[in-house]
């Protein structure tokens, strides 16, 4: 499965990388720390799976979210929003942008790597 990070801290994407890396059939293909950054990353790189933070420089994640989707490669990748920002208003804008999953960084970092697990056993991508 590639993953692509998009979060401007530098610490919050080696805790990724780290925790990714013990994870089977993962492979992080890329990360950007701006929102043009990400864009251009995932038109070259198409993954699987994005983690995106909201709040990036030049930017929102939720921009690189509609970028995403707008781009509508087949299949779409499956985006999970890792935020500091886990307000009713973002996480509805980020639904409502296409968002798989809506996570808080402070209580639900862990989720991603079940939610990976999970995926590897069902990937959407492969459905159809």
């Amino acid at each position: 499965m590639r993953v692509f990070i998009a979060d401007d801290s530098t610490v919050l994407q080696e805790c990724l990388v780290a925790l990714l890396s013990d994870l089977k059939d993962i492979q992080v293909v890329g990360q950007a720390r701006d929102v043009p950054g990400a864009i251009e990353f995932l038109r070259q790189l198409e993954p699987e799976v994005v983690i995106l933070d909201i709040r990036m420089p030049g930017g929102s994640g939720i921009e690189v979210l509609r970028s995403i989707r707008a781009a509508s490669p087949k299949p779409p990748p499956f985006v999970i929003i890792l935020t500091n920002y886990p307000y009713p208003q973002y996480r509805k804008e980020c639904e409502e942008a296409g968002a798989d999953f809506f996570l808080d960084k402070s209580t639900e970092f862990e989720r991603i790597a079940e939610i990976l697990e999970e995926l590897s056993h069902t990937p959407p991508w492969q459905a159809k």
